[in-house]
């Protein structure tokens, strides 16, 4: 049963910024029963997202590198909802559930918004309804069952030209998201094919990068970009600089330069958007992103707080706004959680969130990568071996990193697996009785319309 008296703490979103606050305030709350924490997540799980482009090409398996949130929520309470509308004034948040569309009204003392972003298409609805993404374990999967589809279609495919467009994979947007996806593809595919399909003709796998600049992984610097650039033309990947996609069909895809390529596989990594729950909230905003003070604070409201991609955080060294990474949001984490904990006992001694990166780095192909760490350049196999090492300590628990250790070496020794699993069956859920819960606060998920008028009574 709750208490009136606690202190209700409710954080949105389950990515690397949102779990690592969990984390931080479960160390400090484990034992105190006057501070009730809440976490919703449209999954059921954390997704340790660095790693998407390897699930795609089937080198770790989907299980490595997903964590229920269950595990990590020790004190915490877990809603699986999608969050559907934020009422900072009344400090009230609706949750949709997901199977059944039902809404649920939470009430809060102190608000973490981690919602993280989602992608953009620009408005271009063809682009949108032919591309794959790589945001999702969703995406990555599905990424690996078309490319293994359409191996087995190409190896049976006698004309020429016929098996090019069946093999030939665009990726668009030249970050660090297409780069390491294209590179993990190229291996995988051209792998596959030396090893299982041998009716494939190899000068027939056509893997291109569209770039809208004349440079690929610009946050790396010329130089190593440069690098990056000369190695994927190397591993046979073509690139295509200054333009962008403008339109695309099911076979094929319509660049601004006036080129068409015919292909069955195009995979979008070029922009992010940020939420429209986010988006229209009442208060400031910066390119659709909530706008947080250097304490991480939303301005007008000392009780909100939000990080990672869906807040717009200015670099006072720079003027720019802090870059939406991993590395970002857990530095931001640390800074919030301590102010957030500050607030909550009375404390005046928060501190600003002030934080310069340490290098980035890319994995581009098979022992192959890029990394500026601390100013110093690394290319090759010491600059894939440090991505390697970095994240795979960056896994939040051993079992995972194990997995992942384990994943790494069966697949370095071992061709891998082109098992395509084509239909799951899934039992929808369209009804559900909730007889009995009348706790507006607590339990009760209401009908949509119902819950907005009860949310206007409290």
């Amino acid at each position: 049963m709750q208490s009136p008296n606690q202190t209700k703490i409710l954080i949105l979103g389950g990515g690397f910024a949102g779990i690592s606050v969990l984390r931080e305030l479960e160390s400090t709350y484990k034992n105190n029963d006057s501070i009730k924490i809440t976490l919703v997540n449209e999954d059921n799980f954390f997704l340790f997202t660095p790693m998407l482009p390897e699930l795609a090409s089937g080198m770790i398996r989907p299980s490595a590198i997903s964590i229920p949130l269950r595990m990590v929520c020790k004190k915490t309470e877990f809603i699986q909802a999608k969050v559907s509308s934020i009422d900072l004034k009344s400090k009230l948040v609706a949750i949709t559930r997901p199977f059944d569309g039902m809404v649920k009204i939470l009430s809060y003392d102190y608000l973490v918004i981690a919602m993280g972003g989602t992608t953009n298409f620009f408005g271009n609805k063809q682009i949108e309804k032919h591309a794959f993404t790589i945001k999702t374990i969703q995406d990555a999967i599905g990424i690996k069952t078309h490319l293994i589809h359409m191996l087995e279609i190409a190896d049976t495919e006698k004309n020429p030209a016929l098996q090019e467009k069946l093999l030939t994979v665009v990726v668009v947007g030249a970050g660090f998201a297409g780069v390491e996806t294209i590179g993990e593809l190229n291996d995988f595919i051209k792998d596959s094919v030396r090893s299982y399909y041998h009716n494939i003709n190899p000068e027939n796998i056509k893997m291109i990068l569209v770039s809208a600049s004349d440079k690929i992984l610009p946050e790396l610097g010329e130089e190593l970009g440069k690098k990056a650039y000369e190695s994927l033309q190397k591993a046979g990947i073509r690139i295509i600089p200054n333009t962008k996609a403008v339109d695309a069909g099911e076979d094929f895809v319509f660049l601004g330069n006036g080129e068409t390529i015919p292909c069955d596989t195009m995979i979008w990594t070029a922009g992010v958007t940020i939420d429209s729950v986010i988006t229209s909230l009442d208060c400031e905003h910066k390119s659709g992103k909530i706008v947080a003070d250097s304490y991480l604070r939303l301005p007008n409201y000392d009780t909100v707080f939000a990080l990672g991609d869906c807040a717009a955080i200015t670099d006072t060294k720079t003027g720019g706004l802090y870059p939406p990474t991993a590395q970002h949001a857990l530095r931001e984490s640390k800074i919030l959680s301590h102010n957030l904990k500050c607030a909550i006992s009375g404390k005046q001694n928060q501190k600003q969130f002030n934080f310069e990166s340490k290098g980035m780095m890319a994995i581009i192909g098979k022992r192959d990568g890029i990394a500026k760490i601390s100013g110093h350049s690394l290319t090759g196999i010491p600059a894939w071996f440090v991505w390697k090492t970095y994240y795979l300590m960056m896994l939040p628990t051993f079992e995972k990193k194990l997995k992942v250790a384990l994943d790494w070496t069966v697949n370095s020794l071992f061709t891998r697996d082109i098992t395509l699993v084509r239909k799951i069956k899934r039992k929808s859920i369209n009804q559900f009785s909730s007889d009995g819960m009348d706790s507006l606060d607590q339990v009760l998920f209401r009908s949509e319309e119902s819950a907005k008028i009860q949310a206007s009574k409290v």
